[in-house]
């Protein structure tokens, strides 16, 4: 076995092609995702196309996984494994291999915004996870790669919720039914679900959305959320846009952290006017995101929401996306 961690099978590696296979690397893709999906508080999340993660991993003659280069934020991410998502996710791994003393370097390039609501330590996770296991060629399933993966979100989040880890992986529209034994399934997406984002640059401290939520449930909106998150599932699996469309109302959640996101309510009006099946907060916010029937709604849908925040000065970006059946993928 040579140093960059390739065997010969009757053939000698000459330097050149060793030093070329360590330093290649390979380089994997994770998106974001929308959580909650407004009928969903905690179990629920899709993928989307872009933005997300990308993670490059190579061998190296030193012993240990080490973070070499972080791109995209600024230095705001540590390199040290025990404080990085991406890090931490992929060292679980390693360890749960045997491989923690394998000479691995990994490369971190944020092209998802962090605290935008849309699942950017949960792509970092997921994209260091199966990096590495690219890199060893493959050891375990895709599915087997989730718990490492939310061991890296819970090192950012304090918790462990799958509905953004588990779409980033394996790509869909996800319903967890329990975090604890990541029993989860894909939904079923009727063709032609477009999904708009937009994310103001705005900040929300995490703990501000979770500190500002009641523990207490009137039982009448609870009925009313059941039977939204129900009626949404089986819109799903009949491919019946109407149902969907008057599923969409969050009334547990949504009131109560709308106040918190600048223009929420504009925006949430002239979407649905535009057309859109259903509006609401991505994860803990800021990012907003609806849901339409189409690709032209969904553009319509975008106009409106720029309009707005245009308007009022607020710098934000904006993605269009089909529901990602993918997840993340290898390049």
């Amino acid at each position: 076995m040579f140093g960059c961690g390739f065997a010969t099978i009757g053939f000698k590696v000459s330097n050149n092609l060793c030093w070329l296979l360590m330093n290649s690397g390979i380089k994997v893709f994770a998106p974001a995702s929308v959580g909650n999906v407004a009928v969903g508080f905690d179990i629920m999340g899709f993928a989307l196309e872009k933005p997300g993660d990308e993670i490059i991993v190579r061998f190296s003659d030193k012993p240990g996984l080490r973070i070499t280069r972080i791109t995209g934020v600024k230095g705001s991410l540590s390199y040290e494994l025990e404080k990085n998502t991406a890090g931490f996710a992929a060292l679980q791994l390693l360890r749960h291999l045997g491989e923690e003393r394998r000479g691995i370097e990994l490369e971190i390039h944020k092209k998802l915004p962090i605290g935008s609501g849309l699942g950017s330590s949960a792509a970092s996770a997921v994209a260091g996870v199966m990096a590495i296991n690219e890199l060893l060629k493959r050891p375990l399933e895709k599915r087997e790669l989730l718990p490492f993966a939310l061991e890296g979100e819970k090192l950012a989040s304090g918790d462990i919720h799958a509905e953004n880890v588990a779409p980033s992986m394996m790509g869909g529209m996800v319903l967890i039914r329990d975090n604890e034994t990541l029993d989860f399934h894909r939904l079923p997406t009727p063709r032609g679900i477009y999904a708009t984002v937009v994310h103001p640059h705005v900040e929300i401290l995490t703990k501000d959305a979770h500190n500002i939520l009641s523990d207490t449930v009137p039982l009448k909106k609870f009925i009313q959320q059941s039977a939204n998150l129900g009626a949404f599932i089986i819109g799903m699996y009949n491919s019946d846009i109407g149902l969907i469309g008057r599923s969409l109302q969050d009334v547990i959640i949504e009131p109560q952290r709308a106040g918190l996101i600048p223009y929420f309510r504009e925006v949430k009006e002239a979407v649905l006017k535009a057309g859109a099946l259903g509006c609401s907060i991505s994860g803990a916010g800021p990012s907003i995101f609806a849901l339409s029937a189409n690709s032209l709604v969904a553009e319509e849908v975008g106009e409106q929401m720029e309009r707005i925040y245009r308007n009022a000065n607020i710098e934000h970006e904006l993605y269009y996306s089909p529901i990602n059946q993918e997840g993340a993928i290898k390049f």
